[in-house]
This record gives C-alpha cells, sequence and structure tokens, in this order.
C-alpha cells in the first residue's frame, strides 16, 4: 500500500511516502531558526510557516519517492497531540487530498508515531517492550503490548525533559534549541561538577520543575561573580540529572514488568550523553536496546506514514469530522 504521512504538530512541516513498509521519502522543513529569537516556539509563526510550506513539501515527498499524486492509496495524518493552529494545517491538507483523490484516511497520535519510528529504521523490536518517549512537550514510559495497545507507566508531572533543557539554555543564554547547545557544551564539561537534584527517585513519575529551579537559585546566588568557563560544567551536570533519571526509571519499568526490550525515541533521544547511558546500562542488564536513527527522532513524517499504513491495513479509516485536539494520551 502506498501511503502519504502529513506531520505538522509542532515547528517543522514533514511529509514521508511508505510503500509496502518501506521508507521512499521523509521530507522536513524546519521552523528552528524563524523561532530561534523568540527562545521557543510561538504557535501563530508556526502556523503561518505550516500554511506556506505545506504544499512545497508534499510535493517534495511525492518527487523524492517517485510515486504520482494519483499512486497514492491512502493519506495519515497527525491530529494530535499538539499545538491546535499547526496541526490544523496539516490536517486540512490531508483531508483535501484524500477527499479529491477519493482514498482512505487515518489520523494519528503523534506519540504512537514517534514509537512507531523504530519500526521505520528496520531492526525493529518484539512485542511487548517498554517505550521511553521523550520530547520537548512530553516525558512519559508505557509498556507496548502492540499497535493501539499501551499502558502508561509513568509520565512527567510538570516539565518535560525537553522543555527542562531549553529552558536551562535560556537561563545560562545559549541559544535555542536548548537540547542542541546543552549537548554539545556538556561534552567539554565535568558531568559531576555540580550536584544537582534527581526528583521522586522512587516513583515512576518524572519531574523536572525542581531540576530548573535549582539551577536558577544557583545563577541567581553567584549573580555577577558567575564565570563563563564554568559553563560546560555546568551544563554537562544538568544534562546528567535529567539523563540519569531517564535511564534508571526506564531501565526499572522494564525490570519491574520483565521486559528486555526497551525502545527510546522522541526529540530528546537525539541527545549523545542520553544514548550512551542507555547503551551501558542495556549492556550491563542484558536488555535490547531500540532507538531511531537520529533524523527519526525529531519531528517526522516517515512515522506518521508507517504507522498510518499498519492501521490503514487492518481496516481503521476516520471520517472527514476528524478534528485536532491539542490533547490526546495513549492510554
Amino acid at each position: 500500500m502506498v501511503v502519504l504521512g502529513i506531520e505538522s504538530s509542532c515547528d517543522e512541516t514533514a511529509a514521508a511516502v511508505v510503500k509496502n513498509g518501506r521508507l521512499l521519502s521523509n521530507v522536513i522543513a524546519s521552523q528552528i531558526d524563524i523561532h530561534s529569537p523568540y527562545g521557543g516556539v510561538v504557535p501563530e509563526i508556526a502556523s503561518r510557516k505550516h500554511l506556506e510550506v505545506i504544499h512545497p513539501v508534499i510535493r517534495q515527498a511525492l518527487n523524492d519517492a517517485g510515486i504520482a499524486l494519483q499512486e497514492i492509496e491512502g493519506i495519515a495524518v497527525t491530529c494530535g497531540p499538539g499545538l491546535i493552529g499547526s496541526l490544523l494545517i496539516g490536517l486540512s491538507a490531508a483531508k483535501a487530498m484524500a477527499m479529491a483523490l477519493d482514498v482512505p484516511m487515518i489520523g494519528v497520535n503523534h506519540l504512537e508515531g514517534h514509537i512507531a519510528a523504530v519500526f521505520v529504521s528496520g531492526d525493529a523490536p518484539p512485542f511487548p517492550f517498554i517505550a521511553l518517549v521523550v520530547s520537548g512537550g512530553h516525558t512519559s514510559v508505557y509498556r507496548v503490548e502492540n499497535f493501539r495497545d499501551f499502558r502508561l507507566i509513568g509520565q512527567t508531572r510538570d516539565d518535560a525533559a525537553g522543555e527542562a533543557f531549553d529552558k536551562a539554555a535560556k537561563l545560562l543564554n545559549l541559544g535555542y534549541p536548548g537540547g542542541v547547545v546543552i549537548d554539545r557544551m556538556a561534552k567539554k564539561g565535568n558531568p559531576q561538577a555540580v550536584a544537582f537534584p534527581r526528583a521522586m527517585k522512587d516513583s515512576p513519575d518524572f519531574s523536572f520543575s525542581g531540576l530548573k529551579t535549582s539551577l536558577l537559585t544557583m545563577l541567581k546566588k553567584r549573580g555577577r561573580d558567575f564565570d563563563q568557563d564554568e559553563l560546560p560544567d555546568i551544563a554537562a551536570s544538568y544534562q546528567e540529572a535529567i539523563v540519569d533519571t531517564l535511564v534508571e526509571k526506564t531501565v526499572r519499568a522494564a525490570e519491574e514488568n520483565a521486559i528486555d526490550q526497551i525502545v527510546v525515541c522522541g526529540g530528546v533521544a537525539a541527545n549523545s550523553r542520553l544514548r550512551e547511558k542507555f547503551n551501558q546500562a542495556a549492556a550491563e542488564k542484558k536488555m535490547t536496546l531500540f532507538v531511531p536513527p537520529i533524523v527519526l527522532c525529531t519531528d517526522n513524517a516517515a512515522m506518521v506514514a508507517a504507522i498510518g499504513e499498519i492501521m490503514l491495513n487492518n481496516g481503521l479509516r476516520d471520517s472527514f469530522d476528524l478534528n485536532a485536539v491539542s490533547r490526546w494520551p495513549l492510554s
């Protein structure tokens, strides 16, 4: 089946084509440069930019795949969770195309898409497995029994891990996106230099607001005495607190569920230290780790098309009454 996937949940406009489980194209138009001066995503600006580029991105995905518009047999589109204005651009394009081509359409949960990204890369885990979905808007651990069959084990009670990175980068005047710049700077620092807190150690849930407050308090106390040469150590220590928490709680969830397959996905899964420590933990615990390639960690349409094809092949369809939703829990 030839399926076109469309993703526009936040600040990336993306389109991809899959055919019988094989990825033929994956096009992503990023808005990082546009939002960088603001230190974060501005929803109104994101929506307007999606509107400008959605059609060129779809055309490029079809051209890269060598697929004519009339060959599309189904359309998958992210309809939540995310920014409503951004989601509606992709959803409206999907509805128009599905109606014009007279092909079925399916709405995809953005979080389910991130989990499905590991299946696009080829080396897919057997069910069941434990999945950590970690990004700028989400930090959750699931037991995944099958496609569309999830059990929530733990989630953040305040900030997502990616949000914690962005806020720290803003406090340290490092730029945007925070996860990328902190990851880069942390490579030069000592991760044990500053004793940042690890919250809720005995709970399956996460909390990163206290970590952010700890950094803010430290900076206020130091004031003008703050030495810029300390930045790499601070970045490395802050990153280590986030990474330690994510790894420990995910591995513990796998042990408590007697599952030895772990999937780590979402934008923060691109973090080099997170990948390193998960690989170390998996080796020590004799578990198998699955992490998508970096290009499939950030928001993309390949993951949407992949899970969409599976859903469409299973007879699932959505009507043109389908709407975008800002919140859509998996379980």
